[in-house]
């Protein structure tokens, strides 16, 4: 039942954002804005109801287990959202007079989107040395991207800063989420890892696109479409 109801709306999704890959291709920034906000409202909605369905059990059984999974449902759902505000704002900057703003204010929430993530993954994780091991690899692998990244391009002060922070909570969140799929394997945590993964991916495309002085035409479109996989993903993790 719950696969009847992802299936088509997550098809919807995709055919909104690329109607907004298109449309922001040609130039057509406001009408991109309103494709790309209904094309974030899909995931959301999607998140929305995987929450309201959630009835995972952790493999340990325990009862308090149980409260844990839901709030964990209820964390990404919000995430979710934050990420619908994140995409808002990085497109309304080619349409405002302070686009730096706007898209330093997208940054922010995409940044407490996947600090609601990670929470929820923490919630779910049944191994606190596996989340010990996992918050460790990923500051350490955020620590080298971030070194490779800074050699690679060019960008203000504040752009790197914000970099920084944002860069290292998507890693150490994707790190910890690769974490639990090894200790606790299930469906439902690697579908959540392949988003977080994706997501990871189209956010150092993204990097590479906007401050490098070596953008190739692919960046762009291939940042949206595995962004918008990523997302449908996290939120397709709540119904399984």
């Amino acid at each position: 039942m719950k696969l009847l109801f992802l299936v088509p709306i997550g098809f919807l999704g995709l055919i909104l954002q690329i109607a907004f890959i298109l449309n922001e291709k040609m130039e057509k920034y406001k009408k991109a804005v309103v494709l790309k906000g209904l094309a974030s409202c899909v995931f959301v909605a999607m998140g929305v109801f995987g929450a309201l369905l959630a009835n995972h059990v952790l493999s340990i059984g325990a009862l308090n287990a149980a409260g844990a999974e839901d709030t964990a449902a209820l964390l990404i759902a919000i995430g979710l959202g934050f990420g619908l505000i994140g995409d808002v704002c990085l497109n309304l900057r080619l349409v405002m007079q302070d686009g730096k703003k706007v898209f330093l204010a997208g940054i922010a929430a995409f940044l407490i989107g996947h600090i609601l993530y990670l929470v929820a993954i923490i919630l779910q994780i049944p191994s606190r040395n596996a989340l010990l091991i996992g918050i460790g690899a990923g500051i350490v692998c955020a620590a080298g991207l971030l070194v490779w990244i800074f050699k690679n391009i060019t960008a203000q002060k504040v752009f790197k800063i914000f970099g920084i922070f944002y860069v290292g909570a998507v890693v150490v969140m994707t790190a910890v989420a690769m974490a639990r799929v090894i200790v606790d394997y299930n469906l439902s945590a690697l579908v959540f890892m392949i988003g977080a993964v994706l997501f990871t991916a189209s956010d150092v495309i993204l990097i590479f696109n906007m401050f490098s002085e070596h953008k190739k035409a692919w960046m762009r479109p291939t940042n949206l479409v595995l962004y918008y996989i990523g997302q449908l993903l996290i939120a397709a993790s709540l119904f399984i």
